[in-house]
């Protein structure tokens, strides 16, 4: 046993030396798990925060948040108001959306099994979509996401992937939405089992099942009930009902909030329950006949929720973020998890902060403060800026997004929903570290192809700061 334990803390203490991109050179302990640097201290937030001089600082304020939100809606043409949409719907504008969202597949694509989608399959999924039933103009339908949902490229189950043994990234999925989004439904696939929906930061598909009919009034209306519960926790889930199960054990990811009833006798039971224990929720239910109904479910006052966002300071940042730490990467919120863009935006959504979807959006949004970087940036300048990472600024490179953890060690530290981590030894091989978690890792070290860095491959920093 004493041999072991000395083995594993000589791994934990051996310094390697790397030979960055253009030359330069750092170290960085090589632990057991060969993720540069991190050890069982660096995997807690104590840690992190512990690094912070004011920890409690407030980086933005609820006005601001407010100010950047509105801004984002207006100026963000990836984002959705859906209170301003017209009250009736072009051919065109349907039809811009789901053409849009994803052309019909021409490159091979492979199953689950790694076998090639035949192509007659592919065509009749696309022919799914049933373009050719558009109405020339249509009244604008409201409706309310009642459980997680998927949100598809065509209205299909299938999950494909671009090469065979690759399962993990299904080219057919595209985000998630929770329950109580409010959406807009623009068209229905030919076999009625689909929707294809507009929320606040998407347009997709989705199956008719995760989507309850209601009123513009009653769906828009929903958003603005109070008093209220945010979830702060990776997710909860309501307390199990036998009474009412569209309401029993729903899953709510963090950054989603519910309205609180206040108007229901505290010593009568709800859903067969005493409420002293719990707080009495209202969630959206889809009745029968597909449209929209409200029912009370109740969530555990000792589950991870608050009466408010939290406060955006580096404290909460670092304790959001933690919260998430070693959940698999789920490419477009699957495996009940997200991916890098959701995973920003979902810690970030629990401070009130709203955010697109996509990395490619996120990174290039005008509402939000940014240093963009072109093609021909000098290594130099990028390296500089990585150096200046403060805690919460946000780094882009193509298709992926990390959550600066701040300065350490001389060199900046990120926390990210990646897939692995490549780095160059001192004898010039490649290690590379199979991930597929959310991880902290160094910046500087990580290597984006054979000859250069992620920092070389930066397109922008976003600063959720004044």
């Amino acid at each position: 046993m004493r041999t072991t334990v000395s083995a594993a803390l000589l791994a934990l203490l051996l310094v390697v030396p790397l030979l960055h991109a253009r030359g330069q050179a750092s170290t960085l302990p090589l632990p057991p798990s060969g993720v540069l640097g991190v050890g069982e201290a660096q995997m807690t937030p104590a840690f992190w925060i512990g690094l912070q001089a004011q920890p409690d600082k407030v980086i933005l304020d609820r006005s601001q948040i407010q100010a950047q939100n509105a801004a984002l809606f207006a100026r963000d043409g990836s984002m959705h108001e859906l209170r301003k949409l017209p009250a009736t719907l072009s051919a065109t504008q349907v039809r811009g959306w789901i053409e849009g969202l994803a052309r019909p597949p021409t490159r091979p694509l492979y199953d689950v099994e790694g076998k090639p989608v035949p192509a007659a399959r592919l065509e009749a999924i696309a022919d799914a979509r049933a373009l050719d039933t558009v109405p020339a103009s249509q009244k604008t339908r409201f409706g309310m996401v009642v459980r997680r949902a998927a949100l598809r490229s065509f209205p299909t189950t299938l999950r494909v992937f671009s090469e065979p043994g690759d399962s993990d990234i299904d080219r057919f999925q595209e985000t998630a939405e929770f329950p109580g989004t409010p959406v807009l439904i623009a068209h229905a696939s030919r076999d009625g089992r689909w929707l294809f929906v507009v929320s606040p930061r998407y347009a997709a598909w989705t199956e008719a099942a995760n989507i309850a009919e209601g009123s513009r009034a009653d769906v828009l209306a929903y958003a603005d009930k109070a008093p209220y519960r945010i979830v702060t926790g990776a997710k909860v889930y309501t307390v199990f009902t036998r009474e009412a199960p569209a309401v029993s054990q729903v899953e709510l990811d963090m950054g989603t909030r519910v309205p609180v009833l206040t108007d229901l006798p505290p010593d009568q039971p709800v859903n067969g329950q005493t409420p002293y224990a719990a707080h009495v929720i209202e969630l959206p239910v889809r009745k029968a006949d597909g449209s929209l109904a409200f029912s009370p479910a109740l969530i555990q006052k000792n589950a991870d929720t608050a009466a408010d966002y939290l406060p955006l300071t580096p404290r909460n940042l670092i304790t959001q973020a933690f919260k998430f730490l070693g959940e698999r990467y789920g490419w477009g919120h699957a495996y009940d998890g997200r991916d890098c863009s959701g995973f920003v935006s979902d810690v970030y959504r629990s401070m009130g902060v709203q955010m697109p979807r996509n990395t490619s959006s996120q990174g290039m949004s005008p509402a939000f403060a940014k240093q963009a970087f072109a093609k021909g940036s000098a290594h130099q300048q990028r390296l500089r800026a990585a150096q200046g990472l403060q805690l919460g600024d946000l780094v882009y490179i193509p298709g992926h997004v990390m959550l600066s953890l701040g300065q350490w060690r001389g060199q900046p530290w990120v926390i990210h929903d990646v897939l692995g981590m490549s780095y160059r030894t001192a004898d010039g091989a490649t290690r590379h570290v199979k991930l597929n978690a959310v991880s902290v890792t160094p910046l500087l070290p990580m290597l984006a192809g054979k000859d250069s860095t992620f920092i070389d491959h930066m397109t922008s920093i976003v600063r959720m700061r004044p």
